[in-house]
């Protein structure tokens, strides 16, 4: 622009004086064909002049350092929107070495002067070719394709990385800081689940929905897919005061000051919970809360019970006094067939909650799950943790197994469930491979860049009181029904009568008082038979009975 008006003024002063001239001696000073010419000539070259400059300077800057090659999987719109964006870089210097796609039609032909070679020659080429880093750039890929690729890049220690969802791009660009490590959350996901959104919307849509634990991985996890459909009001309740505090930041600025209410109450304090169901008169609750880590509630069964049973019953009887529509409790796969004081604990809430819509208007309604990426005590932040620090990564036993599953697929999953739910059903989700975690601990070290027993070392330190070396879901077609969601199915479960089942629960929790965890657990196992600890000092119980 600088160069313009520069040329213009001085060409519009050529163009005055020719005028001048013209009247005074009838004679133009210079040609008006030579100012245009002299214009657009000068134009030329002071910004041919200046662009050679800018070029010669970068690409000095450039040579100083090391070049870093990459080659990027998927020859999209995506793929040549990143390399567009390694080449703007001035103070490093990228090289795309190849573009690689599973699509037949785009190998052997070139983007902007780049090869496209097909995806079954990754491995022969990054045998042969020094490559630095590797960049999926693919939108949509098969979760099983993606880790073939990265495990190919990880096999010849190149570094994997992905672009951004395009809703993150800004304005239809990617900035390269958006490029981020390949993560194991990214390995362990799956395909995106496809959601009866009508229905869901019908039941959530300008209704108040309480969600017990909104501080929680899973509560904010619900709160945030709940906010989406339009609620009347969602009444965030948990006593932890940071993490809601956090949540509740985050849904004002995403949905506004109107869509979300904070509570922060105990569910075990019935008097502060009837207050808030008599003021806010839910229509749904999505029961989130409890304490979930097994060895802290193998040493503290009475807290156990206080929370997840105790607490679990006081929301029960009062979603059932206060006429609430549907009450949706968040189970855990510990609950099968358990061997610890907090999967027990969890399957005599589940129980209590089966009884109960027996007797009640209310429809009661259970999801039972595995492992969830990135929540709190998930072993992949531990994990994480101990690779910053240098190692040991700590693994309890070498054959250890878990299912996992991400936060927004496991709420959707609860919502989907919720809405079909009749009353009385235990929906069990599709955990899909279980994941032995020795080896989820090395693909995490390799995806960090080091290497096992060189750069950080793997340690057992022993299955922990009540803790399996395997979840069960009972996700055979013996034990499960299918439903018309291919990932979610109803458990066969015996029924209970409540009036037994009450008096057993109230009998447990009022040896709360007596602080006895032989006596607390005794009577858990009475109620839940199935009930035999593993690894743990309750396990003499068990002998009494056999």
């Amino acid at each position: 622009m600088r160069i313009f008006l520069s040329v213009a003024i001085s060409s519009i002063l050529f163009a005055s004086i020719n005028v001048i001239r013209y009247f005074l001696e009838d004679k133009f000073f210079i040609p008006y064909s030579v100012i245009i010419i002299d214009a657009l000539l000068t134009m030329f070259m002071m910004g041919a002049l200046r662009i050679t400059v800018k070029i010669v300077y970068q690409e000095i800057q450039r040579s100083s350092k090391a070049t870093i090659r990459v080659a990027i999987y998927g020859a999209g719109q995506s793929g040549l929107t990143t390399k567009r964006a390694l080449d703007r870089l001035i103070d490093s210097k990228y090289e795309v070495a190849a573009f690689f796609d599973d699509d037949k039609r785009k190998v052997g032909k070139r983007l902007e002067g780049t090869l496209i070679q097909h995806g079954s020659e990754l491995e022969n080429f990054l045998m042969n070719e020094r490559i630095d880093q590797l960049i999926i750039a693919i939108q949509t890929i098969d979760n099983d394709r993606k880790t073939e690729i990265v495990e190919t890049a990880l096999n010849y220690k190149v570094k994997a990385l992905r672009v951004p969802p395009v809703n993150d791009w800004i304005n239809g660009e990617i900035n390269v800081k958006q490029i981020k490590k390949i993560k194991i959350e990214d390995l362990l996901g799956r395909k995106q689940i496809q959601l009866d959104l009508g229905k869901i919307g019908e039941q959530l849509s300008e209704k108040t929905i309480l969600v017990s634990g909104a501080a929680g991985s899973i509560g904010s996890g619900l709160v945030r897919q709940i906010a989406k459909f339009n609620p009347e009001k969602i009444i965030m309740l948990d006593q932890a005061e940071s993490p809601m505090y956090e949540v509740d930041l985050e849904i004002r600025e995403q949905f506004g000051d109107s869509v979300a209410q904070v509570m922060v109450a105990d569910i075990r304090d019935h008097d502060r919970i009837k207050s808030i169901f008599k003021t806010y008169r839910p229509q749904v609750v999505f029961h989130a809360a409890a304490y979930k880590h097994v060895p802290l509630m193998e040493n503290h069964p009475a807290e156990a019970i206080r929370t997840n049973v105790a607490g679990t019953k006081c929301l029960v009887d009062l979603a059932d006094e206060f006429n609430v529509e549907k009450f949706v409790m968040v189970s855990t796969d510990k609950a099968v067939n358990p061997t610890n004081v907090m999967g027990a604990s969890k399957r005599i809430a589940e129980i209590y909650a089966q009884s109960k819509n027996e007797i009640s208007k209310t429809k009661y309604i259970t999801t039972r799950f595995g492992n969830v990426l990135g929540s709190n005590g998930s072993v992949i932040p531990l994990f994480r943790k101990q690779i910053e620090k240098g190692g040991p990564i700590t693994v309890t036993h070498p054959d250890i197994t878990r299912f996992f599953m991400t936060i927004p697929e496991a709420c959707q999953l609860v919502l989907e469930a919720g809405t079909m739910g009749e009353g009385g059903e235990i929906f069990i989700f599709d955990m899909g491979k279980s994941v032995k975690i020795v080896d989820l601990a090395k693909k995490m070290i390799r995806l960090s860049g080091l290497e096992e027993g060189r750069d950080i070392q793997i340690k057992f330190s022993g299955l922990r009181p009540g803790e399996k070396l395997y979840e069960e879901l009972l996700a055979s077609e013996e034990n499960t029904l299918k439903t018309h969601h291919p990932q979610i199915m109803i458990a066969k479960v015996r029924s209970y009568e409540f009036e037994s089942v009450n008096k057993c629960i109230n009998e447990l929790v009022s040896l709360h008082e007596s602080q006895d965890t032989m006596a607390i657990v005794k009577q858990m196992k009475s109620i839940v038979p199935e009930y035999i600890s593993k690894n743990s000092v309750y396990s003499q119980l068990d002998k009494q009975y056999s």
